[in-house]
Parts: C-alpha cells; structure tokens; sequence
C-alpha cells in the first residue's frame, strides 16, 4: 500500500513540473480592470469576495457560525472556572484598554470603506473581535457578560447571519442596487452592506467565543 503512495506522489510531482498549467487568456491587469468595472469599486479583492465568489462567501460565513455554535456545545458539560486570569498591574491593563480603542478604529474603518480600500468585512471583525478581548482581559467577567446581555448580541449575531444570507441570495438571482459613483463612500452596489453585516458577525461571534472560554476555562 505504501508503494501506491509513493508513486502517486511520484507521478503528482512529475504532473506539476512537467505539465504546463493553463493559463487565462486575459492578463492579470485586464482581470483586475474587468473586475472593477463590474463591481463598481477599487478593491477588486473585495469585488471578487462579494460578488465573483459570493457562493463561496455565504458558506463560509456559515461555516464561522457553526464554528462558534461548536465552541458552546463543547464547552456545555464543562463547569465554570471558579477563577478568571486577568491583567492586574496598571500598565498591562493602559496598553491593553489602548490597543482595544486602536483595533475598535480600524474596525470601523474597514467596516465602512473596506470596499475602497485594502482590507474588507473578516478583517474588521478580526479588528473587532481583538478590540473586546482586549477589553474582556482587562475589565470584570460580569460586565462583559451583563453588557452582552443587555444589547441582546446573541440576536444581533444571528440577525446579521439571516440577512447576509437574504441579500447574498437576492444578489446571486440577480438582483443589484445601483453602482453609484465609483470611488464614493455609497458604491458598488450590495457589497459595502455584505461587507458591514460580515464585520460585524466575526466581531459578535468572536465576542460570543471569548466570553464562553472566559466562563469555563478562566483565560482566553
């Protein structure tokens, strides 16, 4: 058995360095002029997440929200930590509270122009997901958990899910809001509000993950 690995891995080999790959007929340049064109804006990156492959996009945003259901079934049996590690000292907790404001701006940021420029919806969630673990390792466990409560994050996560998956559907029958000016902060269509409700279901679900270990583990 050993031996049909070896030469399949043999052969695999002599496929990729022998074999020419093919090749678009367009130039790397003509395909990021053609995708701007059609989505309307200047990062073709996020042109192509949430348009070209948007199929692929819906599924892994579900595929994150699965993720974050997993971490509360496998730590449903689990008993509370009796004790939450935590920053003590004074400049731990200053650095920490300012970097948490930093990735809070950035989230913003990519939230709202992440069509205009580098970056886009799972960067800013990753920008806020790190601004409340920042938090969360620097502030009281009951606060973090009553503020969660309170604003009913549970419910805006899973809202935000069902209508990126509504608009996500609509845009793949193809319906499309207008352009709009390319290059204006309102463009390109469906994709700057695909791009919002991402950023902010990677920072809630991250929020929801964080608070979960905080609970049974006693760290993140």
């Amino acid at each position: 058995m050993k031996w049909i690995y070896v030469i399949a891995g043999i052969a695999l080999y002599i496929k990729m360095m022998l074999l020419p790959n093919p090749v678009s007929e367009m130039s790397s340049p003509e395909v990021m002029v053609a995708i701007v064109g059609e989505t309307g804006i200047p990062n073709a990156v996020s042109g192509i997440i949430f348009r070209n492959r948007l199929y692929d996009t819906i599924f892994e945003v579900v595929v994150f929200t699965l993720s974050i259901m997993g971490v509360r079934y496998l730590l449903s049996d689990e008993k509370p930590s009796p004790t939450i590690r935590q920053f003590t000292d004074q400049p731990s907790i200053v650095l920490a509270r300012l970097g948490a404001t930093i990735a809070a701006l950035i989230c913003v940021e990519l939230m709202l122009r992440g069509h205009l420029s580098p970056g886009g919806g799972f960067a800013a969630g990753v920008a806020g997901g790190t601004a409340i673990g920042l938090v969360a390792i620097t502030s009281p466990a009951e606060k973090m958990e009553g503020i969660y409560k309170r604003w009913q994050v549970s419910k805006l996560e899973k809202l935000s899910v069902l209508v990126f998956i509504v608009l996500a559907v609509l845009t793949l029958g193809g319906w499309e809001l207008p352009l709009g000016e390319f290059g204006g902060l309102i463009s390109g269509g469906s994709i700057p509000i695909l791009n919002a409700l991402v950023a902010v279901k990677v920072a809630l679900g991250s929020w929801a993950a964080i608070l979960l270990f905080i609970r049974y583990r006693g760290l993140l």
